[in-house]
């Protein structure tokens, strides 16, 4: 249980700093004080510094770079993936900065009525003209993890509601499997329904027919830091029924 000072500490730290000082005794904000002060391996110096280095370095191994992206960007390709620390697009790409668009977000989910992702689409491809539309998730995924189990998660529970979906749509293909290998089937399945999800989009169909606009599934191993593409292949008459039903002209 909470002691009093522990209660008031926590209501103190919600408070503008003139009323959180009249609410505690001088012990406790001093207290209040050195525990918030800011620690030396907190400071973000360390990360100006390898900035400094990297862009010192990259401009003298690659000089026209930097001047070439502050003069526009012409990416060639749309990355949708996750919101993780562990997963950065262009360094599993091995390229450059201003190569990839990218959106990510929780689980790389993309239901069809997310104006976020859909505005990123609407730009990459209407604007930029991307080239290949990649989805991406990945092994280890915290979003999926959570799909797979049943705890409460508040606002993430509504996010992550298609994957739970795609779950209960699976349970008895995937009864026999181990825990990991249901993880691994989940990721599968979200990104197949992220690209479908893409394939449907106006702007995608006309670009595919317009300048053969490619759209790939992905999955990436972050224990391996391998990528591999999934089949995501659809045959002729799926392709014509999709186009048919939303196409927009």
């Amino acid at each position: 249980m909470a002691t009093n000072g522990m209660y008031l500490r926590s209501i103190a730290y919600r408070l503008p700093s003139t009323l959180r000082y009249s609410i505690l005794s001088t012990s406790q904000v001093r207290s209040l004080s050195l525990s918030h002060a800011p620690r030396k391996d907190d400071s973000l110096a360390p990360h100006f510094e390898r900035n400094k280095e990297w862009y010192t370095r990259t401009s003298t191994q690659k000089p026209d770079l930097f001047p070439t992206c502050a003069k526009g960007q012409h990416p060639s390709i749309l990355w949708f993936g996750c919101s993780d620390s562990r997963c950065p697009e262009s360094t599993i790409l091995d390229l450059d900065p201003g190569n990839v668009f990218t959106h990510r977000n929780i689980a790389n989910v993309l239901p069809p009525t997310d104006l976020s992702s859909q505005s990123v689409l609407a730009y990459a491809v209407g604007a930029l003209k991307v080239k290949h539309i990649i989805v991406c998730g990945h092994i280890g995924c915290g979003g999926v993890n959570a799909a797979l189990g049943n705890q409460k998660l508040g606002i993430l529970d509504i996010w992550l509601a298609p994957v739970r979906k795609l779950r209960e749509e699976n349970a008895h293909h995937w009864e026999h499997l181990k825990p990991e290998e249901r993880a691994v089937k989940l990721v599968e399945a979200n990104v197949h329904a992220g690209v479908k999800t893409v394939r449907e989009n106006a702007t995608v169909i006309d670009g595919m027919r317009g300048w053969g606009l490619q759209v790939h599934g992905c999955v990436y191993d972050v224990g391996t830091g391998q990528l591999r593409e999934l089949e995501c292949r659809e045959g002729k008459r799926a392709a014509e029924g999709r186009e048919e039903a939303f196409e927009l002209k």
